[in-house]
């Protein structure tokens, strides 16, 4: 379980000014869930995202996963612990190889069916980027894909998304949604999506509208989800 307690967030401006980003926020997640965060551009939810993956730490607040404060946390500590990260923009790796990304990803050697198979499952065809460099050669959406199969390589208890839908095509995004849909299903992973797409939206069992650095709903998703659609911010959310 995932317990986000009194969670505020500040940065300081050029001109020393302080700027608030998160205020209060109070969440909690239980184990086996897909959870959707939503909400306007600017609101917070990526900031929301790395806070929880160790990548930025609270001004204020704790962090509790599985009972245990992990507020001081580093990336590295939280990933040992179970909880893995997906970027918006993916990093590049000059130097290494997709396979040996995928072996990484699984913390074991990965044989060539395997690494394939994690590929394939993200829309890939494997006999065309086993052996690519994770270089500028690859584009924004191949590289969130490869990324999305090094998520499903780790199995992690916790996975976190950050607006897995930027870059990709279509085709692509129909097939992803297949694979959230898979991680979804298996009983011992949680999965946290920063998203603003309906269909994403759709297949969460819980979601979280993110405003102003506040939690401004949460609940169920056919609680949440028509009123999203048909209120006056719906505007923000659309299809794919």
């Amino acid at each position: 379980m995932l317990e986000l307690q009194n969670i505020s967030f500040s940065v300081t401006d050029d001109d020393n000014t302080e700027k608030e980003i998160l205020q209060n926020i109070d969440l909690t997640i239980e184990d086996h869930k897909f959870i959707a965060i939503t909400g306007p551009n600017g609101g917070g939810k990526s900031t929301l995202a790395k806070l929880i993956a160790g990548i930025f730490k609270p001004t204020s607040g704790r962090i509790l996963f599985d009972g245990m404060d992990i507020t001081d946390l580093s990336i590295t500590e939280r990933a040992k612990m179970g909880i893995s990260f997906a970027f918006q923009q993916p990093v590049r790796f000059k130097g290494i190889k997709v396979k040996d990304l995928m072996s990484l990803a699984a913390g074991k050697e990965t044989s060539i069916g395997q690494a394939c198979e994690y590929l394939s499952e993200v829309g890939l065809c494997a006999r065309d980027y086993i052996d690519r460099d994770v270089d500028g050669s690859l584009s924004g959406g191949e590289l969130k894909r490869i990324e999305i199969a090094q998520l499903i390589a780790r199995d992690t208890k916790l996975s976190i998304l950050d607006e897995p839908e930027a870059g990709i095509d279509l085709w692509s995004f129909s097939n992803l949604i297949k694979v959230f849909e898979k991680m979804r299903s298996e009983a011992d992973r949680t999965i946290l999506i920063i998203s603003h797409q309906e269909r994403i939206l759709d297949i969460a069992d819980e979601i979280a509208v993110i405003k102003d650095g506040r939690v401004v709903a949460f609940s169920k998703k056919e609680e949440i989800l028509p009123e999203l659609l048909k209120g006056t911010e719906s505007c923000i959310y659309y299809q794919v």
